[in-house]
């Protein structure tokens, strides 16, 4: 395919779906980036498991980069960042959702996004929730569809904890070990 033919394509892709949907839909990406670059700046310095491809460079640029936020009011920090990019998300979502001139197509997308989030709010609350059952003093989940991230408070993780934790994910999301981080903060 030529980049005459390609560029064709695209304008009448776009003048039959709308503009106004194909910036939507544009919007729901770059709010995705944002999700993951601003989990990335949260304390995260290790590139999270299944990062495009596209998005390593920029993922290079933040290794190593640490909030400076003190122990104590880290676990707050994280859930309140995890808590803005979700409404972010779900705002622009709903925005999708409640377009008079956006295609069936995205507007279900955007319905199946919102269930998805919905879904991994409630998985972060049940993981937590076990966790912190289990003696850890304070844990925050991050969930992502079919990856997770999970920090928790420890001087040092022994194996039998990470296998509890790694039970808990499982059990609550269906995420295997492959696709689990579990991150320590003393």
């Amino acid at each position: 395919m030529s980049i005459s033919d390609f560029k064709t394509k695209s304008l009448a892709l776009i003048r039959k779906a709308g503009k106004k949907t194909v910036i939507a839909t544009m919007a729901v990406i770059v709010i995705g980036v944002a999700v993951l670059l601003n989990f990335l700046i949260s304390g995260n310095s290790t590139k999270p498991v299944g990062l495009e491809t596209e998005l390593e460079p920029v993922a290079k640029l933040l290794d190593g980069v640490e909030v400076a936020v003190s122990d104590e009011d880290y676990f707050a920090s994280i859930t309140l960042n995890r808590r803005t990019a979700r409404d972010e998300a779900m705002a622009v979502l709903k925005t999708v959702t409640e377009s008079n001139t956006a295609v069936d197509e995205v507007k279900n997308s955007a319905y199946g996004d919102i269930q998805q989030i919905a879904d991994d709010i409630e998985s972060e609350a049940n993981i937590e929730s076990l966790v912190e059952a289990k003696g850890f003093a304070e844990c925050v989940a991050v969930v992502n569809g079919k990856s997770a991230s999970i920090i928790v408070k420890t001087p040092g993780l022994t194996p039998g904890e990470v296998a509890q934790i790694s039970e808990i994910v499982y059990n609550e999301t269906g995420i295997v070990p492959n696709d689990l981080k579990i991150i320590e903060r003393k």
